[in-house]
């Protein structure tokens, strides 16, 4: 063996000495934290987390550790919170405690703390949030005015539903492009028809950065950013499909520019730009064109993703459940008719409607586990004691199935939502997109919109699946930061 080998081996040997002693270190760092599968150095527990199942694996783990335990993404260490008592300490009883964004590399890696979603910059999530609230509330959220864009987009569904004649289709492009119109109208201050090119761009992207995101490759990114920035995968499309999302903004918000009336904004881009002009002095503040672009995207993309993948799902739901169907058709018949739109207001006379549209949310299970959190400060959490600055996954899917909150836990039935009496009755346990002050922005818009399309559907079409009833997979094809629904056909028959 020459002096190179000689010198390649100790070098090799040395390095690999000092990364197992800072791996090792790092993790003796954090012996405070709950107990949780033993790590190894680097790769942490990635042998306990299932590849492309990281909710079922961590969910089984919980049965072995309990409610709160600690697992290590890499190096990383992650405290996991089970069951609707410890994940509503997070999100409500101690929410101040844990406002925090906890890390999510494939997201942070593109918008670089920017934005109030994603930013762990307290001070910026507060000025975003506070200015975003008041900004939608202006433009419709949770008013007369937003029911009104929808009941308008659903009759264009219905006509470009008609338009397929029965045939067998894919949803998920229509129905994603009638929820992205909300959001365009709201933030960009118009619509697209469906065959415009854009729409379809906008809604590809949204899907597809989500759908990776949440598959095996995006798993590995989340506990290895470091080196899965320099290997090729899949996962190194999130970035190329988020740079066309934030393109596309770019020119919309360019274009509001060119026609800004300070006086008369239209959307929530021509607020922002007022807003940015009037605190062009302030060299702290927070409204800047990064911060414009990055809030925008990320309220467009979570507003499309959110509604457009539960109705996509639901779909596929009823068509499992015709028994479900039938008893909606029922009460659409008997307080709507075929003659008029549905309003907000008919949720109060269809109670079963709307507690199968509050089950769909539940079974659908979005976000199963949640956004991560990260604590402000030390805290106690059922007699632990977690560092300032420790990452959080607060499962929802426990919550959403727990079994002391509902009669019906891990299977579809709208009973979960309805008392002895056949009346609707809310559960504080249904908290599907979060819950406190960093829950999703639009939850009211979301929970409008999964109403007004669904029964509007169902007001003018009987659902058909070209395979048999029994034959379909209602279990959730992808499993990590989002749950889809299994490619499926479905045809619209006008009743």
């Amino acid at each position: 063996m020459d002096l190179t080998q000689d010198f390649t081996l100790l070098l090799t040997l040395i390095v690999s000495c000092l990364i197992l002693y800072v791996s090792i270190k790092r993790f003796w760092s954090h012996g405070n934290l709950p107990p949780g599968p033993a790590p190894l150095p680097l790769l942490g527990n990635v042998l306990e987390i299932g590849r492309g199942d990281i909710v079922n694996s961590l969910m089984k783990l919980s049965e072995k550790y309990g409610n709160v335990f600690t697992i290590y993404l890499g190096s990383r260490p992650v405290v996991v919170v089970t069951g609707y008592k410890l994940v509503k300490e997070i999100y409500l009883d101690n929410g101040d405690d844990y406002l925090n964004r906890g890390e999510m590399p494939a997201w942070t890696a593109f918008y670089k703390n920017y934005g109030l979603v994603f930013t762990n910059n307290i001070q910026r999530w507060k000025e975003l949030r506070r200015f975003s609230v008041s900004c939608l509330r202006d433009f419709g959220f949770g008013k007369r005015s937003i029911e009104v864009r929808i009941q308008e987009e659903t009759c264009c569904l219905v006509e470009e539903l008609k338009k397929t004649q029965e045939s067998f289709i894919d949803p998920h492009q229509c129905l994603s492009r009638a929820v992205c119109n909300i959001l365009f109208s709201v933030m960009f201050g118009t619509r697209h028809e469906y065959e415009d090119k854009d729409i379809d761009t906008v809604v590809s992207c949204i899907n597809e950065s989500f759908v990776i995101a949440s598959s095996a490759w995006g798993q590995v990114y989340e506990m290895f950013p470091g080196l899965m920035r320099f290997i090729p995968g899949r996962h190194q499309e999130i970035c190329h499909l988020l740079n066309k999302l934030n393109q596309y903004v770019d020119n919309r918000v360019q274009m509001n520019l060119k026609t800004l009336d300070p006086n008369n904004p239209r959307d929530y881009v021509d607020a922002f730009l007022i807003k940015i002009e009037k605190e062009e002095s302030n060299s702290q503040s927070e409204f800047n064109m990064k911060n414009l672009l990055a809030s925008t995207l990320q309220i467009f993309f979570s507003g499309v993703e959110t509604i457009g993948t539960t109705l996509v799902y639901a779909l596929l739901v009823l068509l499992k459940y015709p028994d479900v169907i039938a008893k909606v058709h029922e009460e659409i018949d008997h307080v709507i008719g075929r003659n008029r739109s549905p309003t907000i207001q008919d949720r109060n006379y269809m109670p079963y409607t709307e507690a199968m549209t509050h089950e769909m949310h539940r079974f659908t299970d979005l976000l199963p586990m949640g956004v991560p959190r990260k604590t402000l400060k030390e805290v106690k959490l059922n007699g632990y004691t977690l560092p300032k600055d420790t990452n959080i996954f607060p499962m929802l899917t426990s919550v959403l199935k727990d079994p002391t909150c509902f009669k019906y836990p891990t299977e579809f039935n709208p009973e979960n939502f309805l008392n002895e009496k056949g009346e609707f009755q809310k559960n504080n346990a249904s908290m599907p997109l979060g819950a406190g002050k960093r829950n999703c922005l639009g939850e009211s818009l979301v929970r409008m919109e999964l109403f007004l399309f669904l029964t509007t559907i169902l007001q003018n079409f009987n659902l058909k699946s070209p395979v048999a009833q029994q034959e379909l997979d209602i279990t959730p094809n992808v499993s990590g930061l989002g749950n889809f629904p299994k490619p499926y056909k479905i045809a619209f028959i006008p009743r």
